[in-house]
């Protein structure tokens, strides 16, 4: 498995460019929104935070706000599990999203 950083940056370089007509397939929005908040309830967990739900926007802002949470996780400095969890979940989106 590759660390946390690195499958976010691959999943970000996939889908940064796409525009609203991809992101509407097979409800890849939705997933890369779930993927959007499980990564902000990690982040707030690792703080010691409460979870808050984070403000569905238009899918186009998807990508900002995956970088956002994730630089927000990765701030935190989570235990490697946590890590390990949010990379996995990284990748089962990019995996899901390509046979798609």
């Amino acid at each position: 498995m590759t660390d946390f950083a690195t499958s976010m940056d691959r999943l970000l370089n996939q889908v940064r460019v796409w525009e609203q007509p991809r992101w509407q397939t097979d409800g890849r929005n939705d997933r890369a929104y779930a993927l959007v908040q499980l990564l902000a309830d990690l982040g707030a967990d690792a703080e010691g935070h409460p979870r808050r739900p984070v403000p569905r926007e238009h899918d186009l802002i998807l990508p900002d706000q995956l970088r956002v949470v994730a630089d927000d996780l990765l701030a935190a400095k989570p235990p490697a599990p946590v890590l390990e969890e949010a990379a996995a979940a990284v990748d089962d989106l990019r995996q899901t999203i390509n046979r798609s």
